[in-house]
């Protein structure tokens, strides 16, 4: 039997609406990556893009387990000589809501151009309004 691969004319992406409300950080970011990627598809091929469009709501009401909001600390780089910098989850949730989401999910996915492929169909808003009516997003139970 030969192994199939997804052409680019069979994919249909749908379009999913996730509430964040309550939710466990990386149980929904798991399952959000999940689905960016396509594998909850059967015709998932893993060097194609076969993956759904995803739109997060109310990003800010995200919860987080046992101590992680205070003690979880995010780093990144400015490229210079010492420039290592550190922020704290509730810090970050504070200034940015969106971000913790964000970084969680793009996290999980692949880091190739093909996984920042995936990642551009990710849409996170802190509240529970966005601009994507006219795409009809299917509310997802996750």
């Amino acid at each position: 039997m030969r192994t199939y691969h997804a052409k680019p004319s069979e994919i249909h992406r749908n379009w999913y609406l996730v509430d964040a409300e309550g939710r466990t950080l990386g149980r929904l970011a798991s399952r959000v990556a999940l689905m960016l990627r396509g594998k909850h598809k059967p015709l998932f091929t893993p060097h194609v893009d076969t993956g759904d469009h995803v739109v997060i709501i109310n990003a800010s009401k995200i919860a987080l387990t046992g101590n992680k909001l205070k003690k979880k600390v995010y780093y990144h780089h400015t490229g210079f000589p010492g420039g290592l910098k550190a922020i704290s989850a509730d810090r970050l949730h504070a200034k940015k809501p969106t971000a913790l989401v964000q970084k969680a999910i793009l996290g999980m996915l692949p880091k190739t151009p093909l996984g920042k492929k995936m990642g551009k169909k990710l849409r996170v808003y802190a509240g529970p309004d966005h601009p994507h009516q006219a795409q009809r997003p299917v509310l997802l139970e996750l």
